[in-house]
């Protein structure tokens, strides 16, 4: 949640930040009436109380008329206290319900728009021309099928469409993947997690995913437990209510996990292979710094995303991603984008997202700089999103007879494999 405190002194900068996410800007207006509600019922509530403090000093030493009027005086002071204390409640209660559906605060170099007017702001790597290898690319799906690796057939009898297994080499390449990514982000200063991947719903809400995120999430109603979408929400919700001393910062985990996302309202989209699916497997970098840090933080993490795509030797770009496509705790995100052949257009394989001090507040999570405690800030990037990751690099190492090279990064967790063989014709 944002700072009520730059609601008040600054609230036109919070309509700008609204508008330009294409959300109800009203909403500022009726939280700086229910925020002043809260205060001046507070401050009533307050003056009631010592009222009612004083009187309670001077009934004793009363006698008399004077004791009967200051009796009668106290009855009513009890009442008002009462309907003053329910008022602070309620309008506390109507403050907060109106504070978590505020999205973070749109940074202001964000280009503003929808989700294609976003910016491009730098390309990595060569676009094979297969025309002039003189083949047409195979799709992942055949690929993989043709390696013995993916199996969607299965997946959807199994659990339904959007589900998959990976089988021989698929796995193995998924092992590989990991491996290599957590190798990446341990040498780069990152403790490697293992994350719950049910939580609670003060994790799930904590990290702004049961706003606008809330109809791609699984719930178990039984348990009143949320299946996560990415490792960021227990990794976030690691350090809920403590406080960190500054001289540990930054902290930085990188998290395996699998996720789960009900892909809401991608009908029709992506629908052959493994692109859009309901369980993956995902390594997330995810950092704890100082305020006065994040932008700094955000610049290192997309430079670990180009490190580890630029390793897998693919063609990619970074977009500087529009106002309305942020998610809700992100004031800033890049995105990168591999290059797909059989699609002809670039898809995003990682994000990375600057919350600032969005979570922190929702989660209570400080740090304690001298004698001054206030909240930190928290970032978040994808390393490796598995099956994306796969079909990029199924479909940009393919050769012609439907063998795919290995980049060289993954051979040492590939026992040395350079190629990946056809084993169905």
């Amino acid at each position: 949640m944002i700072d009520l405190r730059l609601l008040r002194e600054d609230p036109d900068r919070v309509r700008a930040s609204q508008r330009a996410r294409g959300e109800d800007v009203a909403l500022v207006d009726a939280l700086l009436s229910a925020d002043e509600r809260r205060r001046s019922s507070g401050v009533r509530f307050d003056e009631l109380r010592a009222e009612q403090k004083q009187l309670g000093k001077l009934i004793p030493k009363a006698t008399g008329d004077e004791k009967a009027e200051l009796l009668g005086r106290a009855e009513q002071l009890k009442a008002d206290v009462k309907a003053a204390d329910a008022e602070r409640d309620a309008a506390d209660t109507e403050t907060q319900q109106l504070l978590v559906q505020l999205g973070n605060l749109v940074h202001p170099d964000v280009p503003v728009g929808g989700e294609e007017d976003f910016v491009t702001l730098e390309t990595h790597g060569a676009i094979r021309d297969f025309g002039a290898e003189g083949f047409e690319p195979k799709d992942h799906l055949e690929l993989g099928q043709l390696l013995g690796a993916i199996d969607v057939e299965r997946g959807a009898k199994v659990s339904g469409s959007r589900f998959y297994f990976l089988t021989g080499v698929g796995a193995l390449l998924e092992l590989a993947l990991v491996n290599a990514a957590i190798a990446q982000a341990t040498a780069a200063g990152f403790t490697p997690m293992l994350t719950p991947a049910l939580v609670r719903p003060q994790s799930m809400a904590g990290t702004g995913f049961l706003g606008q995120a809330a109809q791609d999430v699984y719930h178990l109603d039984k348990d009143d437990l949320y299946l996560v979408g990415t490792s960021e929400v227990p990794l976030a919700a690691y350090h809920m209510d403590e406080i960190i001393d500054a001289d540990r910062l930054p902290l930085r985990y990188a998290g395996f996990s699998p996720c789960f996302r009900r892909e809401a309202g991608s009908h029709g989209k992506d629908t052959r292979g493994i692109f859009r699916v309901h369980q993956f497997d995902k390594v997330e970098m995810f950092s704890y710094v100082s305020p006065g840090d994040s932008q700094a933080e955000h610049k290192r993490l997309l430079e670990w995303e180009k490190q580890w795509l630029t390793s897998l030797e693919l063609p990619f770009r970074v977009i500087d991603v529009a106002s309305a496509d942020l998610g809700a705790s992100a004031a800033r995100k890049y995105d990168c984008e591999a290059w797909i052949p059989t699609q002809g257009k670039y898809r995003e394989l990682t994000s990375t997202s600057d919350c600032t001090e969005f979570q922190s507040r929702r989660l209570s999570i400080r740090v304690r700089d001298g004698k001054q405690i206030k909240p930190l800030a928290t970032l978040n990037g994808t390393l490796c999103a598995v099956p994306r990751t796969i079909v990029a690099i199924l479909e940009n190492h393919q050769q012609a007879d439907g063998s795919v090279r290995v980049p060289e990064v993954l051979r040492p967790f590939l026992g040395g494999r350079e190629v990946l063989e056809p084993v169905a014709r």
